[in-house]
């Protein structure tokens, strides 16, 4: 929950999708990815 929570916050601020603080295989990095993809919107247009 953690995991996708902070993915949230970066997805809502400027941080990029590579700064993601869980390595490759870690089951948090999904749930922050998911996250960070919740929170950004999507061009329209």
């Amino acid at each position: 929950m953690r995991a996708l929570l902070a993915g949230i916050e970066a997805g809502r601020g400027a941080a990029p999708i590579t700064s993601c603080p869980y390595p490759s295989g870690d089951l948090r990095r999904s749930a922050w990815v998911r996250g960070f993809a919740k929170a950004r919107a999507l061009p329209t247009g």
